[in-house]
């Protein structure tokens, strides 16, 4: 996920910040936090998700956590170092720092390019930080991004999101639980003079993650155990071509409109719902507050919204993404304070603040915004989850399914000639790493 760096200054933080205990008051200076003449000191690279957010209230709240978090370390200070927001740029650089001995202590890792950094072999054991009891609450897609062949676990994965098929209930009473249902749903939507599913067909990394949940469902499988290409030969091939044909038939058939091969932005969604135009779109989890916010009240009671559909009601998968706190040093003290550092400011506390979903199921009952209906629906999807896999070659194929989908959602190619394409330039960029 990227976010953008943010320029507000941590002394404005504090100075619209509230009164704290004493023993946290005044431990932020500059890009430190905690006493300037600590003998200890904690470098963390970190995204926006920090006191540098640029929202307001939330920079308050993680300035708030931290300070608290050093307070109960007495010695150590911590030297914050922003991300640019190029992250995938960022996690490049910061994986070739660790393995030249050079990079952060500590640092946020995007889950994406988790298992470069556990294939490298630089980032150390969080396994005697964290109880079996909360490793075992993790979703299963977690659990297994964060544990490495040797069964121990080398970072924190702290927050998630998810894919589902968001829907006007007054127009589509029932949730589509197969293809065939969505189809016939987006059907019937356009009798209603809408313009049918709406989801990402363009030049966007947005429309290849939404739609692999169709193959991962399946049980497809786009690289080896090595990082090989291998979605375009048997089965898989198979199971892929059967995807992309689900998304060709709904425009094809009328289901969805031909502009679908132009959407590459999840806000187009939310304005066709506000605009009346669409009934039925994939989107991702944060969009429920943004159609909240965007809609009156009136008309955003009619939406709600399903796990994805899949070729059948028992075949279901859906996308996901996420944060990750992980150490990169090789002194211990400095690996079990990352750890406590993933674990008092992460894991749960800014999971609450910025309501984003977090990764053990026991925390949705924990903490009240987390209650609701909407976010237990969420958890539950959650457990069919897969994540992208963390193979170099993966932004190629990426790009190559951006391309086939442009070619079949508008007809220009057949699916089966579109699928191979796709996987010859996969193994031409794979033969090239």
């Amino acid at each position: 996920m990227t976010r953008s760096a943010c320029r507000l200054s941590l002394a404005a933080v504090l100075a619209a910040s509230v009164a704290l205990p004493a023993m946290a008051q005044n431990t932020i200076t500059g890009d430190t936090v905690g006493p300037a003449n600590a003998p200890k000191t904690l470098t963390f690279r970190m995204t926006t998700d920090g006191p540098r957010n640029n929202d307001p209230d939330v920079a308050e709240g993680y300035g708030k956590l931290f300070r608290e978090y050093v307070a109960r370390h007495p010695g150590w200070k911590v030297e914050l170092q922003m991300m640019s927001g190029d992250i995938g740029q960022e996690q490049a650089r910061m994986l070739e720092q660790a393995k030249s001995g050079n990079a952060p202590d500590c640092a946020a890792v995007d889950s994406f390019v988790l298992p470069l950094f556990k294939k490298a072999g630089v980032l150390q054991s969080f396994s005697p930080y964290f109880k079996k009891e909360e490793i075992e609450q993790l979703f299963p897609f977690i659990r297994e991004g964060i544990t490495g062949t040797d069964g121990q676990i080398y970072a924190w994965w702290w927050s998630t999101d998810l894919r589902v098929l968001y829907r006007n209930k007054k127009v589509i009473a029932e949730a589509p639980q197969t293809w065939d249902d969505t189809r016939k749903a987006a059907l019937a939507s356009v009798k209603e003079g809408m313009e049918g599913i709406l989801f990402n067909g363009g030049r966007f990394e947005g429309t290849t993650f939404d739609w692999l949940a169709n193959f991962w469902a399946q049980g497809g499988k786009l690289v080896d155990d090595a990082g090989k290409p291998i979605f375009g030969e048997g089965e898989n091939r198979a199971k892929f071509i059967k995807a992309v044909n689900y998304y060709r038939d709904l425009v094809e058939s009328g289901a969805a409109p031909k502009r679908v091969a132009t959407i590459g932005n999840y806000d187009d969604f939310n304005a066709a719902a506000a605009a009346g135009t669409t009934a039925l779109f994939v989107g991702g989890n944060w969009q429920l507050a943004q159609l909240k916010s965007t809609l009156e009240a009136e008309d955003f009671a009619n939406w709600t919204f399903s796990m994805l559909p899949g070729p059948t009601g028992a075949e279901r998968s859906t996308g996901t993404g996420g944060w990750t706190v992980a150490s990169l040093s090789k002194d211990p003290a400095k690996v079990e304070m990352c750890a406590n550092l993933a674990r008092e400011i992460y894991m749960g506390p800014a999971n609450a603040l910025q309501e984003q979903l977090p990764t053990r199921a026991d925390l949705y009952d924990k903490y009240p915004v987390f209650a609701t209906e909407a976010n237990k629906a969420f958890a539950a999807a959650l457990k069919v989850g897969q994540a992208r896999p963390g193979a170099p070659v993966y932004p190629e194929i990426s790009n190559q399914i951006q391309i086939m989908m442009g070619k079949v959602l508008t007809g220009s190619q057949p699916t089966e000639a579109a699928v191979d394409d796709a996987f010859k330039a996969s193994m031409d960029a794979f033969k090239r790493l």
